[in-house]
């Protein structure tokens, strides 16, 4: 599958600490720990010995240990110790399957399998986050949230905005105001783009205290993962002092980033980059959880979970073209997880 040559997200990096963790990713049963360097890895969560997940193991001694025979195996894979055979040296053939792993935005990513021909080098296909590298903002994570649906469907509920006077009454939207302007979209070089999309908001962000009308961008880094930027018409009551650049007014971005942990069941975080930086993690954090709280019951009742490629299964107009475009994009690229 070309899902495989992505990078994807499974766990905070602050989650992953002394002893193994279970994840899951595209159906597979993965084992992330560190070794005494702190880098962290990612492996099959199966003993080759006799098919125990290595998560219910230890790490000690810079080595992953077996729970059930306690077969050590050492950072790169290869088995390093036999308990029952203390003078026996393993071969090459003793090892335990392992997979590119990275961490990036305070997660830890994971790629199954690089492309053809390609090189891994560290995560250098992690999808894009510009506002990552804003001195300015303040970044910090939500989640997870696990979603009983395919990826697909929960990045093209992020693209959309016909939704905000309905799902998000009272914050992101209101019913006096659900007309959709023209926006722009355009193809990038890892996905697509989202111009001039405009939205009337009561209450856009934990410290906005009037309505306003406030723009998005929205792109798509990689197939399961969206970026938007928005800026305010209003600037926020109280502005940070090193935020730059006034004339362009208050910008923050949310990243969404998706683990497809099967075909019709996911794991959801948001990256911030705001530029509030008085508010507590837990108020930040809570506004977003609020928002997202009330996508994911809609989202688990779409039907099917598996987002159509086919653009004649399901209805559009004029107003959905960045998920339509979306839809295409994905079919371009060969995806099949988490499609129909």
């Amino acid at each position: 599958m070309i899902e495989e040559t992505h990078w994807h997200p499974v766990a905070l990096g602050e989650d992953v600490l002394e002893q193994p963790l279970a994840a899951t990713l595209l159906e597979r049963q993965l084992v992330l720990w560190r070794d005494a360097t702190g880098t962290v890895h990612a492996w099959a969560d199966q003993c080759p010995h006799r098919g125990a997940r290595l998560s219910m193991g230890r790490v000690i001694a810079d080595r992953l240990e077996c729970a059930y025979h306690g077969w050590q195996f050492a950072p790169g894979g290869q088995c390093a110790h036999v308990p029952a055979l203390p003078t026996f040296v393993p071969p090459e053939s003793h090892c335990a399957r392992t997979y590119n792993a990275c961490e990036k935005y305070g997660m830890v990513w994971v790629q199954i399998a690089p492309a053809i021909g390609t090189v891994s080098d560290a995560g250098s296909g992690v999808p894009a986050f510009a506002a990552e590298d804003g001195t300015h903002l303040r970044k910090l994570n939500c989640g997870p949230y696990d979603v009983a649906t395919s990826a697909p469907r929960i990045v093209e509920n992020f693209l959309d905005m016909a939704h905000f006077g309905f799902v998000h009454e009272g914050s992101l939207g209101t019913r006096s105001a659900t007309a959709i302007d023209d926006y722009r979209v355009e193809v990038t070089a890892h996905g697509l783009m989202a111009t001039r999309c405009r939205a009337w908001q009561p209450h856009s962000s934990l410290n906005a205290t009037t309505a306003t009308q406030v723009e998005y961008t929205y792109e798509v880094t990689a197939p399961f993962s969206a970026v938007l930027t928005k800026v305010s018409e209003k600037m926020p009551d109280r502005e940070p002092q090193t935020v730059s650049n006034h004339a362009s007014g208050y910008r923050e971005s949310i990243a969404l980033f998706i683990c497809p942990m099967g075909s019709e069941a996911s794991r959801v975080w948001f990256r911030l980059a705001v530029a509030d930086i008085g508010s507590p993690d837990t108020e930040l954090r809570d506004f977003q959880h609020a928002i997202f709280m009330q996508d994911k019951p809609v989202l688990e009742s779409q039907n099917p979970k598996l987002l159509p490629l086919d653009l004649r299964a399901e209805l559009h107009t004029p107003a959905d073209k960045a998920s339509s475009a979306y839809r295409r994009h994905l079919q371009q690229l060969g995806i099949t997880f988490g499609v129909c």
